[in-house]
């Protein structure tokens, strides 16, 4: 089985983080393209990065190696608008013929598959950013209980911040909130790596959108493997 992966160009995290989860999984390979993003904010220009021409030419790209699905593995549509990764899944498809899904979408697939409705979310993004993603979140029918982000305007920055940082923005969150699960919602973020651990001392779900933007990939191409990476891969 062939996954491909629409990344961010400043992104360092995604291909190895994807890579750690598939190295006992031979028969599932990854394969990736790229399109500029660069800076993470509500302005035109950084909004302009999504612009769908750009993520389509990348998407032709991968239809090349006969990918069995893509996943655009980002998280614009959590600010932008799940409507805007709807479309743009809509229109890969019709370029490609590939299904398609987005690292957002597939957090929302997630959050249903599991029955979670109260969530913590923690990210490395704006104030501002991050009130779009608690807004969004909010008009797809999840309470985000507790929140935590750093106001970092990124993208290549966001790989800077260590996993004992993320693991510990976690742990804030979910102390004294109730929650049904932790988003921790950025490629570019170091959040697989404490992932299980998370879980197995918190409590609640920790899904992390590496693993996620995997798993709906897997899920998309019909795939229900069982791979590290927390809970997720159990749903």
């Amino acid at each position: 089985m062939r996954l491909g992966f629409l990344t961010p160009s400043s992104n360092t995290v995604l291909e190895p983080a994807i890579a750690s989860l598939l190295r006992d999984a031979p028969e599932i390979t990854a394969h990736f393209a790229r399109f500029r993003v660069v800076a993470i904010n509500l302005g035109a220009a950084s909004s302009g990065q999504f612009d769908t021409a750009p993520i389509l030419a990348a998407a032709e790209l991968l239809a090349d190696a006969k990918v069995d699905a893509i996943c655009w593995a980002g998280t614009s549509g959590s600010w932008l608008g799940f409507r805007q990764d709807e479309a743009l899944c809509a229109a890969i498809t019709g370029r490609t013929g590939i299904a398609a899904t987005t690292a957002t979408l597939s957090l929302r697939d997630a959050l249903h598959a599991a029955g979670a409705r109260r969530v913590a979310l923690v990210t490395p993004y704006l104030e501002e950013v991050q009130r779009a993603i608690v807004a969004n979140f909010g008009a797809e029918g999840f309470e985000v209980t507790a929140e935590r982000h750093l106001g970092d305007p990124g993208n290549y920055s966001f790989a800077l911040h260590t996993a004992e940082t993320v693991d510990g923005l976690v742990e804030e969150a979910v102390a004294g909130a109730v929650t049904d699960a932790v988003i921790i919602h950025c490629t570019n973020f170091r959040g697989l790596a404490g992932a299980a651990a998370l879980e197995a001392r918190l409590g609640p779900m920790v899904l992390d959108s590496v693993a996620v933007s995997l798993w709906g990939a897997l899920r998309l191409a019909g795939s229900r493997a069982e791979l590290p990476g927390g809970r997720v891969f159990r749903l």
